[in-house]
């Protein structure tokens, strides 16, 4: 019995490595150096997971745009703490209501959520500095000049 589960864990270890090497492209400097280490690990395991990395050649491009801003706003993209905190927000007031009349109702309660707490982000703490990235924008602009 033992032997099998030796066998398991390592095949599920195997399996889950390609995943989490695709997780550390977001720990990279750059975009290039992200690409050049993307085309090094499609073709590692693009024999083993074709779907998995047809996949990935079709919406990396998307997950990658977060290289085009400054590096002080990546740790912050990188996090989906915030959303989190939303749904569970939106999870706490729906359950006080329980019993919504119709499907608007419940809407227009988690846009006046969504409204509300951009409100507090925006007045309150600043999470991520858009001074930053203004000067990044002015940066990328002289150097395209």
């Amino acid at each position: 019995m033992r032997l099998q589960e030796s066998r398991y864990e390592k095949s599920a270890g195997k399996s889950r490595n390609g995943y989490r090497q695709l997780d550390c492209f977001a720990k990279r400097r750059d975009l290039a150096e992200a690409k050049t280490d993307l085309a090094t690990w499609l073709a590692k395991w693009s024999a083993r997971y074709p779907r998995l990395t047809a996949w990935v050649e079709e919406t990396i491009e998307r997950t990658l745009t977060f290289f085009c801003l400054p590096r002080q706003h990546h740790k912050h993209l990188k996090s989906t703490n915030m959303l989190e905190r939303l749904n569970e927000e939106i999870r706490r007031r729906t359950y006080v209501v329980r019993i919504f009349p119709n499907a608007e109702s419940c809407l227009r309660l988690v846009r006046a959520l969504a409204v509300e707490t951009n409100e507090n982000w925006m007045e309150a703490n600043r999470y991520i500095n858009m001074d930053d990235l203004r000067e990044h924008k002015k940066l990328a602009l002289r150097q395209a000049a």
